[in-house]
């Protein structure tokens, strides 16, 4: 016999309980007795009922059951008792259980991995910005733009390199993952790779072939993205790099080819430039795409003059490699490279998740489809981060995990994405919030812009770097700023300045009279503003 604590909620009386009990005992092989006090089924079954029937018998009568995994108790607060599942252990999953946790809730997350922290800390955004930050340190003996101080080729030990970002990496996730189970008794961690059973279960499949049912109050998804693969010929038969790959490898390579040009594709293609390698990028159509012509036009200008080859609206014929190098013919002719890196974007990792199961609503590329409360088509099914429709950066991921589990525990808050900045960590970065012009356009929104090319920003000429620009968009006839794109070192620092500014409506003169401090990057931001009004060749240092 099988022995199982079911949590029942609902109830009102010793009569709810006695029906929930005869609707227990009337299933075959089922000997159950409910307490109205404790709220609390204990069940015995001759293991051949399933799960979902003895929760689907509690609820034909009108309450809701949970089962309770290994009878661990059920805390009080705002999550008045309720499991949550969470499937995932990323920045989104983690932000989620320890709001729900605070909310009373006991919380349950499942990872099918070997370490628990998402993309972020392991393969993405952590070691990535090492090795862009080491990489620019490199440049910068070479080719820094200062007299009088010698320049110098650094020489680069890149086992090195890697030892110290991957004991980085391994103390970011402890202090940040690891150790918050470690102290938190409401969330209980799981490990298996999750499927949906039904709406309200999970079969958990463990290492060892093994299989745990959870079943749950609410679910939560959060299982990220994975990089996405493009269907070249050939190209799945041979030792390529994704990103995964390039961050840890020991190695520079002598030539590197890089198919992709976004985000992923650009950073780590300027970082092997700068280590040493010689670069080859080749892009579908553009650098950025989707972002202001001008500035994937001022990227490529920047990589050509590092001496990269950049080969726009070009990919491969096919790809081979014949042990010592990879061959890749294309319009361009034959390329050969002894390493490739493929960098053309992530798909959202659902396809082993069975949604179908649950009734969940997904895109094309296989992404679930979301509200901004982070609900799914799936009343009590939510999901956050890179496995959604949201876009896919760690900060949106963290701030719907959050908001997920207070809306699953009761509460009703949403995400607006009106005011997101986004950056890419070249150099110079790229900061940019909002709308173009061409999607303000689109919109039917009549929209005046300028741009300021940074040999107008004081702190750019006295860093003897005025590469890029700063473009700020706006109502044409409020003046309401409503995009900002930037091409500037310290771009990242520059957006979010404009990020506030679009969040509190500000128009392009609120901005211009603002105070900024003298000397600093985002300076250039109250500068454009005046471009609205006046000529900002014409005013003196610091002119208000």
């Amino acid at each position: 016999m099988n022995t199982l604590t079911v949590q029942i909620t609902g109830m009102t009386c010793d009569h709810c309980a006695r029906s929930a009990q005869d609707a227990l005992n009337a299933l075959p092989g089922v000997r159950a007795e409910v307490s109205f006090a404790e709220g609390q089924a204990q069940v015995e079954t001759d293991g051949k009922v399933e799960t979902a029937q003895l929760l689907n018998a509690v609820a034909a009568e009108g309450y809701h059951a949970t089962l309770l995994e290994d009878d661990e108790p059920v805390t009080g607060g705002n999550g008045g008792g309720l499991h949550v599942a969470i499937v995932g252990t990323g920045s989104g999953a983690f932000a989620a259980a320890i709001k729900a946790a605070e909310q009373g809730a006991r919380v349950t997350v499942i990872e099918g991995g070997e370490v628990i922290g998402g993309t972020c800390v392991n393969v993405g955004c952590v070691p990535s910005k090492i090795l862009i930050r080491g990489a620019h340190i490199a440049h910068l003996q070479a080719r820094h733009a200062f007299d009088g101080i010698a320049r110098h080729e650094p020489r680069i030990d890149r086992a090195a390199m890697v030892r110290q970002q991957q004991a980085r990496v391994e103390e970011l996730r402890h202090a940040k993952y690891e150790s918050i189970l470690e102290t938190n008794p409401d969330i209980n961690l799981i490990r298996g790779g999750a499927r949906f059973h039904d709406q309200h279960s999970l079969i958990v499949t463990h290492a060892d072939g093994s299989e745990k049912t959870v079943t749950a109050d609410r679910i939560l998804l959060a299982t990220g993205a994975s990089p996405a693969v493009p269907n070249i010929p050939g190209l799945k038969d041979t030792p390529y790099w994704t990103s995964t790959e390039a961050l840890i490898a020991e190695q520079i390579p002598e030539h590197l080819v890089v198919i992709g040009a976004s985000v992923v594709a650009l950073e780590l293609a300027q970082a092997f430039l700068r280590l040493g390698s010689k670069v080859t990028i080749m892009a579908r159509s553009v650098f950025l795409s989707k972002e202001d012509p001008a500035i994937g036009e001022g990227l490529v200008k920047v990589f050509e003059e590092e001496g990269a080859r950049v080969l726009l609206h070009t990919l491969p014929d096919s790809v081979s490699h014949d042990v010592t190098q990879f061959i890749l013919p294309s319009s361009a002719g034959e390329i050969r490279a002894d390493q490739l890196l493929v960098a053309t974007g992530r798909t959202p990792n659902t396809d082993r998740l069975d949604l179908d199961k649950a009734g969940i609503e997904i895109g094309r590329n296989g992404e679930i489809i979301i509200d901004d409360h982070m609900r799914t088509s799936v009343d009590h099914i939510y999901a956050a981060g890179d496995c959604t429709d949201q876009p896919q950066f760690v900060y949106v991921a963290a701030a719907a995990g959050t908001r997920a589990a207070v809306n699953m525990t009761g509460g009703d808050k949403a995400l607006d994405l009106s005011a997101m900045p986004a950056v890419v960590f070249t150099d110079p970065q790229v900061g940019t919030l909002g709308l173009t012009e061409a999607q303000a356009q689109q919109r039917g929104i009549a929209v005046d812009s300028r741009t300021l090319d940074l040999e107008n920003v004081p702190r750019a000429l006295a860093n003897f770097d005025t590469r890029g620009f700063i473009k700020l968009v706006a109502e044409k006839d409020s003046g309401r700023i409503v995009g900002c794109q930037v091409l500037a070192a310290e771009g990242g620092e520059i957006i979010q300045a404009a990020a506030l500014a679009i969040r509190n409506r500000m128009t392009v003169q609120d901005l211009a009279d603002q105070l900024f401090p003298y000397l600093t990057m985002v300076e250039g931001l109250k500068l454009c503003a005046q471009t609205f009004t006046k000529d900002v060749k014409q005013l003196s240092c610091c002119a208000g």
